[in-house]
């Protein structure tokens, strides 16, 4: 049989050829993910005034990165907003997702309603909500206006904060919604009716049989969710650009005014370092599941 060419004593043999036909794939991933990373990591090894003036540096952008007060106050903010929005839409998009297991025929619309949002661009979600909340044409505003709630987020911090945690609930949630549904779905009857023989809680149900099930779905959410809020740019940029009095701040605005600036080459160093910690934070998640899977 070609492929599993016998060997001695009729044993078969592994052919590893099949490899080859990975080549593709790889050189496709080569091209737009190495070649662009090593790039970038010789670029942040010089000051770039231009195409043909540039001068080697060494790592002394990385130095006045990692030591300039500014960048870890807009660490520690990009990492207070990841925290907030994991706590907020995971128990939420598991709440409904457990909710939705008792609606029946109407859990598919509601699917569809939740996963709405997240084909909206990106760069329209500011300026949607901005005119949600304006007290004059938003009835977001309007209604908040009318309770008597004033909510001035252009200058008061906390304001601000709860807008663009609301925005990015209201844009992510469905994906933690689908994906815990789908864990939840998988959960044989047989399951729930074994627990009420034995007369489990409803917490008992929850931590023993449907935790476990949902536990894998649920942990790539907290993947993706904290890479991409970690890295917010458009929102908070259209919100009010990393304001009121730097409160809204965060790493990747940093970035976006450098790049603005044309300081190509602090641009570079400052991309990289943020590479490095969300590689670190991948690593560190992947780790993690091998352990609890082992």
């Amino acid at each position: 049989m070609q492929g599993w060419p016998h060997g001695r004593a009729g044993v078969k043999a592994w052919n590893n050829g099949a490899w080859l036909l990975m080549l593709p794939a790889a050189a496709v991933m080569a091209f737009v993910g190495v070649l662009p990373l090593v790039a970038v990591f010789n670029y942040s090894l010089h000051d770039i005034f231009s195409l043909a003036d540039v001068h080697w540096v060494g790592a002394e952008w990385y130095e006045e990165i990692v030591t300039s007060s500014r960048f870890h106050e807009s660490l520690l903010r990009s990492l207070l907003f990841s925290a907030v929005v994991l706590s907020v839409q995971v128990p939420l998009g598991v709440g409904i997702a457990l909710l939705l297991r008792r609606a029946g025929r109407w859990a598919v619309l509601v699917l569809m309603l939740v996963a709405l949002p997240l084909v909206v661009p990106w760069n329209m979600i500011g300026m949607m909500w901005l005119g949600l909340v304006n007290r004059d044409t938003g009835f977001v505003g309007m209604a908040l206006e009318a309770a008597g709630v004033g909510f001035d987020w252009k200058f008061t911090a906390w304001h601000t904060w709860v807008l663009l945690v609301v925005m990015d609930t209201w844009h992510w949630l469905g994906l933690v919604v689908i994906l815990a549904y789908a864990g939840l779905s998988g959960i044989s009857g047989d399951y729930y009716r074994a627990a009420a023989i034995d007369g489990a809680s409803r917490v008992a149900v929850f931590r023993f049989i449907e935790v476990p099930r949902i536990a894998g779905p649920m942990g790539i959410v907290l993947l993706l969710r904290f890479v991409d809020s970690f890295m917010i740019y458009t929102e908070a940029f259209s919100i009010n650009a990393g304001g009121p009095d730097m409160a809204t701040h965060f790493l990747a605005i940093d970035l976006g005014e450098e790049i603005k600036g044309f300081s190509y080459g602090s641009a570079a160093a400052r991309s990289m370092v943020y590479f490095l910690i969300v590689i670190t934070v991948v690593w560190a998640f992947v780790r993690l599941s091998q352990r609890r899977e082992a």
